[in-house]
């Protein structure tokens, strides 16, 4: 009598006197996952385990972690300049006073991350 894995057309490898079920998962296209992605994944995992697991199973993990990837860069490469036209931090002012340029535009990157993370990684 065949097991129910055998009737759905599943086959078996005997490895000593076990028989392992040849089972995989389906092939993935590789995604880039950098900083946000990787944070994405923590949050998920620690705080939102049902829905960490359920996007392993279906195959959907690194997809939605390549989403999140992309859509925080795109964010954060329209935030920093609005941000930085919004309280003056200007060419004329990098010529200026190099120094203070850089620990302003520092700190808007800063705060573009802190709504990037609050609005798409934990969410």
């Amino acid at each position: 009598m065949k097991s129910i894995f055998e009737q759905n057309g599943g086959t078996y490898t005997q490895v000593g006197d076990y028989l392992i079920p040849d089972i995989s998962l389906p092939d993935a296209p590789a995604y880039p996952i950098g900083k946000y992605g990787r944070m994405r994944k923590a949050y998920l995992k620690e705080h939102r385990p049902g829905l960490y697991t359920r996007l392993i199973l279906s195959g959907k993990l690194h997809e939605h972690l390549a989403e999140v990837e992309r859509t925080c860069n795109e964010r954060l490469s329209i935030m920093v300049p609005q941000m930085a036209k919004a309280q003056g931090v200007t060419e004329a002012m990098k010529a200026r006073d190099q120094l203070g340029w850089v620990g302003r535009m520092n700190e808007i990157k800063h705060s573009a991350e802190e709504i990037i993370l609050a609005e798409i990684i934990f969410e």
